[in-house]
């Protein structure tokens, strides 16, 4: 069951022109992610995990209160397919949502990145007798 959803827009440039300081790209992003993030599309893969993070952000239906931004790092698998771990209060929100993963998907082009991410549920919750479906 599908606990909430969301979808985010970055453009790859005003990302590239904020992040001029080596000390944001450290406060949004986490080691790892930074890692990934080399070679020729540096800036659009940057992007698109930033736009992940204000995704998975909408979908856990909060905002970013209480929460860091290197709470939410995107992850590939060993196929390339993303993914997200959360940590801190993200992961503390997602539990209290009954929120057992958290998919995601990424895009981008030379000029925008986009993302959108799908929190579900572990288990349908029953439904009480004489509630709508």
């Amino acid at each position: 069951m599908i606990a909430g959803i969301g979808v985010d827009v970055v453009e790859v440039g005003r990302l590239r022109e904020a992040s001029n300081r080596e000390r944001l790209l450290a406060r949004l992003f986490t080691v790892g992610e930074l890692s990934d993030c080399w070679g020729a599309h540096r800036w659009q893969s940057l992007a698109a995990r930033f736009a992940a993070k204000e995704a998975v952000l909408k979908a856990l239906g909060t905002g970013l209160r209480g929460m860091r931004w290197q709470d939410i790092e995107v992850i590939r698998n060993d196929l390339g397919r993303p993914g997200v771990r959360l940590a801190g209060e993200a992961a503390r929100q997602a539990e209290r949502l009954g929120v057992a993963e958290v998919l995601i998907s990424l895009s981008h082009t030379e000029h925008y990145a986009v993302a959108q991410a799908v929190a579900v549920r572990s288990e349908r919750e029953p439904r009480r007798e004489g509630s709508k479906p």
